[in-house]
């Protein structure tokens, strides 16, 4: 064991259904010692945190003074809706930056706010609206529009403004005058073609921060809001983009990564990726990929989605169609009882299949597919989606996945690389790697101020 330095901190994950931490040595990078306890969303969440501290000091009794950084997906996490001009351009990059910034996206509005529009943002109940629409120095008038159909309607939750520069003075003057709290970005699509994410998931990270969390009501106890730096997947896919990068060259990253998440409800696919210039030409799509993408399948999952990932398994020919009854029955049981654990071989072999549906599903549908067209050319390769064939490491998360053994995971893992059938852009010969000491997310929350040590332990998924 490394010699253990001074300076530890005690990094959490409020999720779903079980709150994670982790004890790490700031000196080190060690991990001194992990415990888990259910969210204790029908109390105070922070009781499940209380659980969690017993049980790490327990390892190290030091735990109890150190520093906690914390980051959150319970109560529903970040609900994320997006206005756009068009749905195809704007409206799609606002769906994509939404995604990277740890949200969900629970609708996308196109065209303008009528009433009857404005009723169905409503009714999806968002945390943060992300007003999108027209590049830099183009349209302003779809933008304009709704921002006077939402400061008329009295919108009062927070909204990111991530549209034409040119007209952003404006609608500040109108939520402003509305009592709306806002923030401004640059335009996520200051010119067609490009993609410019980085300024609005900042901002929609600094909204999380200051309205969403304490807006959920988890906890009566001030020092939770002072705990939490922003949602897990965002945190997540920040420890993503250090596994992939590293710091420099003399602590180099492990290359293009994809990791895929495996929740009771949602499934959840970060990559990191470079991009290949000469691949542009071949996309069908609109608005640009860009190389550090999440995506969150909420029909994909263990438990509250488990009938959804069974009918889509069989649907994708991932499942085998003789066990669908059986399938079908299993995911019943876990829909009605998340908090059921397999316990017997069988529970345990529908469990295993039932996470293969969801992985394999959600990564189609994140890296898409290879195919040939015929148009007034002649034959034609496009592709949909992003290329994931040359990707180095592919890590697996998700309860299901740290707590079997690494037959199983080897197996689940194993049916989603390789040459598959249907042009599907798939890792072809990556590392599999599970992240059973659940590193991700706090290395993550401690990459900001702590690099070096959060670098040391993402690199421990890559040891043994």
């Amino acid at each position: 064991m490394t010699a253990r330095g001074q300076r530890l901190v005690a990094c959490v994950d409020f999720g779903s259904t079980f709150t994670k931490a982790a004890l790490v040595d700031l000196d080190t990078g060690e991990l001194v010692a992990s415990a888990n306890h259910r969210t204790t969303i029908d109390t105070d969440v922070l009781d499940g945190w209380d659980a969690c501290l017993q049980q790490l000091s327990a390892v190290e009794p030091r735990a109890t003074a150190a520093d906690v950084l914390a980051c959150s997906s319970a109560g529903g996490g970040l609900r994320i809706a997006v206005i756009g001009n068009e749905e195809l351009v704007t409206a799609e990059a606002g769906r994509r930056v939404a995604l990277s910034s740890g949200g969900r996206v629970v609708h996308v509005a196109s065209g303008g706010l009528t009433a009857a529009a404005l009723a169905e943002v409503r009714a999806s109940e968002p945390d943060v609206l992300l007003l999108v629409g027209g590049t830099d120095g183009g349209n302003a008038e779809v933008l304009l529009g709704c921002a006077h159909a939402l400061a008329e309607g009295r919108w009062p939750g927070p909204v990111v403004v991530a549209g034409n520069v040119e007209a952003q003075d404006e609608v500040a003057d109108l939520l402003g005058a509305a009592g709306t709290p806002y923030v401004l970005a640059d335009n996520v699509v200051p010119q067609i073609g490009v993609l410019a994410p980085d300024s609005a998931r900042a901002a929609i990270r600094e909204m999380f921060l200051r309205h969403v969390i304490g807006g959920k009501h988890l906890s009566r106890r001030a020092d939770f809001t002072a705990m939490v730096r922003g949602a897990t997947p965002d945190v997540v896919l920040t420890a993503v983009e250090l596994l992939a990068h590293g710091l420099d060259a003399e602590r180099p990253g492990a290359g293009d990564v994809v990791v895929v998440d495996v929740g009771g409800a949602t499934t959840d696919v970060h990559s990191v990726v470079e991009i290949d210039p000469e691949d542009a030409g071949l996309a069908r799509q609109v608005v640009a990929t860009v190389p550090v993408t999440r995506t969150v399948e909420g029909d994909l999952g263990m438990r509250w989605s488990a009938i959804s990932t069974v009918e889509e398994g069989l649907v994708s020919d991932v499942l085998p169609a003789e066990q669908a009854e059986s399938l079908r029955k299993a995911a019943q049981v876990r829909r009605t009882d998340p908090s059921f654990l397999p316990g017997n071989p069988e529970e345990s072999e529908e469990d295993e299949l039932i996470a293969s549906a969801a992985i394999a599903v959600a990564l189609r549908r994140h890296a898409g597919r290879q195919q040939v067209s015929f148009g007034p050319d002649g034959r034609v390769l496009e592709r949909t989606g992003k290329d994931l064939r040359e990707v180095d490491v592919l890590v697996g998360s998700g309860g299901v996945l740290r707590n079997n053994s690494d037959e199983v995971t080897d197996r689940v893992l194993s049916r989603v690389t390789g040459e598959v059938p249907g042009g599907w852009q798939l890792p072809r010969a990556p590392r599999l790697v599970v992240d059973r000491d659940y590193v991700l997310a706090p290395a993550g929350l401690l990459a900001g101020k702590h690099p070096e040590a959060a670098l040391r332990l993402l690199q421990t998924l890559l040891q043994g």
